[in-house]
């Protein structure tokens, strides 16, 4: 069986998504308009959301909302832009995708068979 799967990035992405914090708000924003109300500034799918927004949904601080988005950037699963003084945060949906794929498939494999010394 081949294995082509990055470790070092599936486990900051597996790292990341231990959090249910971070997972949960990872579900919602792949969904915002579902999840959060629309923005004056941004759009909710094209701009992100803003972290006020994500802050008063998930129930804690500020800081401690920033420090799970860091995470959550870091492991590339969400990317991060200021618009006026607010960072908006959206899913890289590619990536997710390209994680999901790449599980996927090696719990798909058949393991090799042991070759005979």
């Amino acid at each position: 069986m081949n294995i082509n799967i990055d470790v070092k990035s599936s486990s900051s992405v597996m790292s990341a998504l231990s959090s249910p914090v971070r997972l949960q708000i990872l579900l919602w924003l792949l969904d915002p308009r579902s999840h959060f109300p629309e923005q004056r500034d941004g759009d909710l799918v094209e701009d992100g959301v803003c972290v006020g927004f994500i802050t008063e949904k998930v129930g804690l601080s500020q800081p401690t909302v920033s420090s799970h988005m860091k995470k959550l950037a870091e492991s590339g699963l969400v990317t991060g832009k200021k618009i006026g003084n607010w960072m908006f945060y959206k899913p890289v949906r590619e990536h997710i995708a390209d994680i999901g794929e790449a599980l996927s498939n090696v719990s798909r494999s058949e393991p090799r068979k042991r070759t005979e010394v």
